[in-house]
């Protein structure tokens, strides 16, 4: 939530433009549901993906400890990933799509 408050904030100009030229505040709010549901989606597929490099090594190098992956965690762990992104990026995409465009073109 803090890296998407900072990226509104830092791209306020940006915002300014494009609500200047037509974008409704519902274009707006897409915009940064989307980044954040793109950045939390990375990060658990990259989190997929040590957990199964870690899953595999464990199981080859130790026997006696049971390794097993099965896809509905994998589905799962995306899944909250991604609901985590929606559930932390609505405020910020919110706040971006109620600036009025003069104001978000004077924001130094």
């Amino acid at each position: 939530m803090n890296i998407m408050l900072v990226s509104v904030s830092e791209r306020t100009r940006e915002i300014g433009i494009r609500m200047a030229i037509g974008a409704t505040s519902a274009d707006i709010r897409l915009q940064f549901l989307a980044e954040a549901v793109t950045l939390s989606c990375i990060g658990g597929l990259i989190g997929v993906v040590l957990g199964v490099g870690v899953t595999l090594v464990v199981a080859a190098k130790a026997t006696s400890i049971p390794a097993e992956l099965s896809l509905f965690s994998i589905l799962l762990s995306v899944g909250f990933s991604a609901a985590t992104g929606v559930f932390f990026g609505f405020y910020p995409a919110y706040k971006a799509s109620k600036l009025t465009p003069i104001d978000a073109l004077r924001y130094e």
